[in-house]
């Protein structure tokens, strides 16, 4: 748990190997837990990539920006049962040469290879001729998941398209796409036991990164003195240019060439001080926090593991706060959740009896999620326009495409948690472009 500290130190309890809390101090503290994607529960991140960090840090101060900004990707392989935990992300690289196709006819029978042309649809080449199969990551997604919902989707679920590189075999040939992709064709045969040099890969979009977090300023530190945020785990560059940066370049500019020179900046003002000391009465209090929650999780003695509440909140997530969004489902995830989340308290089935377990710290974290999935809706429902990977259905152009609105909503959206059962307070910082004006966009 961090806290505001005299001196401008940060502090924190944590559990040790054995599962007890203990007590740490310093001067600052470099937050790098990562992106908050697994509160969909399918996501491209691993099981043990949690938002607890930076939402613990967030319920003690620390203000969360822009929670609605995820981006969805188009090439990962679809689930293959309603029990997988975790979506395999394949490379977009092979979009430069597969072809992305569902069939015409919803009730197809027919192996791909036995399907003609003409009982194709390209759906994005048809929609999309200046780009075709290379349209951003948020249009192929959003046109994907458009097809399987309107049941044109494929393999045993229907849950996919195809990613097809048979025009690409034949006109290059099998050596040169092999020498292309041959690591990622072997991955996705293992996985699905199906070649993609001869049977179409099945592909379906999945959240990979989230471009909200914790807000920071240009010194990459938050609004709590002393907790530097880096990566994803702040908004910075992923949000606060409304469409996504590049998870691998945010973190190497946060780790090399930012926060190398703004902590030792900072740490130097602070020469000759002592952080708190563990004494502090904070630490008592976070630790009650923690000692709390994890009693009352041991005393709910409940029927259904963590895992089906996880999963249900991922489901509303999805279809609601996912690659499209309106209002009425906006709203009615944000009455979902607290339903959810009070049967959960009711009911969830924790294992063990303490101190710290497997089973306890799931249930730990699924905690967190529930109220950092109920802000993430809350903050789509306030941005009343589609930018990005954020599409407002009320805010589209009559083609069907995301309608920007720059004059309302050029800013970044701060919250600040209020406490338990309270409403967040939103605060806004406009974005300035000095350099690059912000245009509307067209892939037609």
């Amino acid at each position: 748990r961090v806290k505001r500290g005299g001196g401008g130190a940060v502090v924190r309890v944590g559990a040790s190997v054995g599962g007890h809390l203990t007590r740490h101090s310093a001067h600052a503290v470099l937050l790098a837990t990562g992106g908050y994607g697994n509160v969909f529960f399918l996501s491209t991140n691993a099981k043990y990539s949690n938002a607890s960090a930076s939402w613990r840090a967030h319920r003690r101060g620390a203000l969360f920006a822009n929670p609605c900004y995820t981006q969805i990707h188009p090439t990962c392989i679809p689930a293959s049962d309603e029990f997988q935990s975790k979506l395999t992300l394949m490379s977009e690289s092979l979009r430069n040469d597969g072809r992305i196709w569902v069939p015409k006819n919803p009730d197809e029978t027919r192996p791909a290879s036995q399907i003609p042309e003409e009982d194709r649809d390209y759906f994005l080449e048809r929609k999309y001729p200046s780009f075709g199969n290379l349209v951003p990551r948020d249009v192929a997604s959003r046109n994907a998941k458009t097809m399987v919902d309107e049941g044109k989707g494929v393999g045993p679920l229907k849950n996919g398209v195809y990613l097809d590189f048979a025009d690409a075999i034949s006109r290059v040939g099998e050596k040169t796409i092999f020498e292309r992709y041959g690591n990622l064709f072997e991955m996705y045969e293992r996985i699905t036991d199906e070649d993609p040099m001869h049977t179409p890969m099945r592909i379906y979009p999945a959240v990979h990164y989230t471009m909200g977090g914790l807000w920071v300023d240009y010194h990459l530190m938050s609004n709590v003195p002393g907790l530097f945020v880096l990566g994803e785990a702040n908004f910075s560059d992923h949000g606060a240019n409304r469409l996504g940066a590049s998870a691998l370049m945010q973190g190497l500019a946060d780790g090399y060439f930012v926060i190398s020179y703004t902590l030792a900046n900072y740490l130097a003002g602070l020469l000759g001080t002592s952080p708190v000391p563990v004494e502090d009465p904070a630490f008592a209090e976070a630790e009650k926090d923690v000692d709390d929650q994890l009693k009352r999780l041991l005393s709910i003695g409940g029927t259904r593991s963590v895992d089906h509440y996880h999963r249900e909140l991922g489901k509303i997530m999805w279809e609601h706060c996912g690659m499209a969004r309106n209002r009425a489902g906006l709203e009615k995830a944000l009455s979902e959740i607290p339903a959810l989340r009070e049967e959960f308290w009711k009911d969830a089935r924790v294992l063990g009896d303490g101190p710290m377990n497997q089973s306890l710290e799931r249930a730990g974290r699924i905690a967190d999620f529930f109220e950092l999935g109920e802000l993430m809706v809350r903050d789509a429902l306030e941005r009343e326009e589609s930018c990005g990977g954020h599409f407002r259905e009320e805010s589209q152009t009559p083609e069907g495409e995301a309608l920007r609105d720059d004059e309302r909503y050029a800013h970044v959206a701060a919250w600040e948690w209020t406490g338990e059962g309270g409403t967040p307070v939103r605060h806004v910082e406009p974005l300035q472009f000095e350099n690059v004006q912000l245009t509307q966009r067209s892939y037609k």
